[in-house]
């Protein structure tokens, strides 16, 4: 009996995330966890994938509510409640206010699904994974942000479209902030097991224009059509399929460091680890050149002052 639960589930991305593991078929259950006001709204969505999936004969349970207790005996719970991001706004003026949000859920969890992995999406994302990891009392290992991954899948789909290759042939990774201070690993890309800096002289591959793309995405789509959707949901849910299916992949999530990677400590930032189902089995070693080293870092540094505003104002 798989069942994952998502507080924010009537939000866009809450309820996509929904949507499709619901297709997927790989869970049982899934709560759509809503405030009082928003479980109508919730009980709709639920009624509406049903009929959707009735269409491919898949029956997966799905709970609206807005009671705390519906959350036992959950595998994953995932937060993706908070004040969404709009034009122009940077992922950090949403770290106050969100970070209560944030707190108060994470401890809910500790309460009603003790066992559970927490999968962090609220924004500022690195920033949020710290304050569900500090309010939950959870292991670090259990407390997941979704980091990197969907910039990794974005910077994949670049090089891929600019050059007109399958997308299996570009194995490519970011790390550090789900923000401005995002580092592309651009020394141990590869494509078709070719490293960058050798395929790029044999082909027109404009770099820093794609960089330069993938660090404005975000804005770029919510300028355009008011919010990211199909992208996270889908990075998300690729996530959760990963640690329920015991996959043992390596992808780039945020996690609490404590010295494994480039001794940064005491911030939450993206960098690869293996997910399982008891959540984060290993971070993985990395090698970056001095440009990224420096990035890497500066990024843990912005994460960090941030945290800290935001940790200080909660202990208040």
């Amino acid at each position: 009996m798989v069942k994952v639960s998502i507080m924010g589930s009537t939000g866009i991305i809450g309820k996509n995330v929904a949507f499709t593991l619901a297709r997927a078929d790989t869970v049982d259950e899934i709560v759509f966890f809503a405030r009082p006001q928003s479980v109508d709204k919730a009980k709709g969505e639920t009624f509406d994938m049903y009929d959707a999936l009735a269409a491919e004969d898949i029956d997966c349970k799905l709970t609206p509510t807005d009671d705390f207790n519906d959350l036992k005996n959950s595998e994953i719970v995932l937060i993706t409640a908070g004040v969404h991001r709009e034009e122009g706004m940077n992922r950090r003026d949403l770290a106050i206010p969100n970070s209560e949000i944030v707190a108060e859920y994470a401890h809910q969890i500790s309460v009603h699904a003790p066992d559970s992995i927490i999968m962090v999406a609220t924004n500022p994302v690195d920033v949020m994974t710290t304050v569900a990891y500090k309010a939950s009392g959870f292991k670090k290992t259990k407390v997941i942000g979704i980091g990197n991954h969907l910039d990794s899948l974005r910077l994949k789909a670049y090089f891929s479209r600019q050059i007109n290759i399958n997308s299996s042939e570009v194995h490519t990774r970011v790390i550090g902030e789900h923000g401005d201070h995002m580092v592309p690993l651009l020394s141990s890309t590869t494509i078709g097991g070719i490293p960058l800096k050798y395929f790029v002289r044999a082909v027109d591959m404009e770099v820093p224009r794609l960089v330069n793309r993938l660090k404005k995405a975000g804005n770029t789509i919510i300028s355009k059509k008011g919010a990211t959707e199909y992208g996270p949901a889908f990075a998300i849910a690729n996530l959760i399929s990963t640690i329920i299916t015991d996959s043992h992949k390596i992808l780039t999530v945020s996690t609490y460091l404590e010295g494994e990677i480039a001794d940064v400590h005491d911030v939450s930032i993206g960098v690869p680890a293996v997910l399982s189902k008891n959540g984060i089995a290993m971070i993985v070693p990395i090698h970056m050149n001095d440009f990224e080293l420096h990035e890497f870092k500066e990024a843990a540094e912005a994460i960090k002052e941030t945290t800290d505003i935001v940790m200080d104002n909660l202990n208040k």
